[in-house]
């Protein structure tokens, strides 16, 4: 008789910390998690059947990339978006985004690219049939790889941590438009990311880094409608 190979009591936790952890980073980033929202330890242990170490560890983990806050003697909470850390993220933001592309352009591998033109093929996807959460999903892969295709690993952690709040700002920019002129603004910032893709394809950082600035400062100016008070110059360069 031909025994059957169950798997091993640790590998079941750590498939399910795995789902947990997808499963946060969605929520926080979709803003289905407020900013400062509490973060319900026990709520989360009964949805994915875990017991609190697990949770726990995994909490530390995401903690440590930006999504929530950990402080003694007090719950969890989604990492906050107030106008002190608003005002870091448009000045960081350019200085990161120009910074990458242009190691992206130099960098970048034939399959690299590849994969990044098969995001930016689901990103346009998702304008096109106005589906707001893929919108700003897909916006945050298409730079997230931009990033890996960096090589640098001193600039991946600050693009991640700022990748949280862009695509929390995101779904400003992303929502359905109700204007003209916003409707132009969403196809205007697809057609920068066909750009992108094509610098970075000719090996031609200066031409990328421009054209992320100007991708940049068409989406702040949306994001800054959530973000910043009218009358509020907030400047994103130094």
């Amino acid at each position: 008789m031909k025994a059957t190979v169950q798997p091993l009591a640790a590998d079941v936790p750590q498939d399910r910390k795995a789902v947990l952890a997808e499963a946060l980073r969605r929520r926080i980033m979709s803003m289905e998690l407020a900013p400062g929202a509490v973060v319900d330890e026990l709520a989360l242990c009964d949805e994915f059947g875990l017991s609190r170490p697990p949770v726990r560890e995994l909490l530390r983990q995401i903690a440590a990339e930006g999504y929530i806050e950990l402080e003694a003697n007090r719950a969890p909470r989604v990492a906050a978006m107030n106008h002190e850390s608003l005002h870091s993220f448009y000045v960081a933001a350019p200085l990161i985004y120009v910074a990458t592309t242009q190691l992206a352009a130099t960098y970048a591998s034939a399959e690299e690219i590849e994969v990044l033109k098969a995001i930016q093929a689901q990103f346009r996807q998702a304008i096109e049939e106005r589906d707001v959460e893929n919108r700003v999903l897909y916006n945050d892969a298409f730079h997230l790889e931009i990033g890996k295709m960096a090589h640098n690993d001193y600039l991946m952690p600050s693009l991640r941590r700022l990748l949280i709040d862009h695509t929390r700002l995101g779904k400003i920019f992303y929502r359905h438009p109700t204007t003209d002129d916003m409707q132009r603004d969403l196809e205007i910032a697809c057609e920068q990311h066909e750009q992108m893709i094509q610098a970075i394809e000719r090996r031609d950082p200066q031409a990328a880094g421009q054209l992320v600035r100007y991708h940049f400062e068409l989406s702040r100016r949306r994001m800054a409608e959530y973000a910043a008070p009218q009358g509020l110059d907030v400047p994103i360069q130094i």
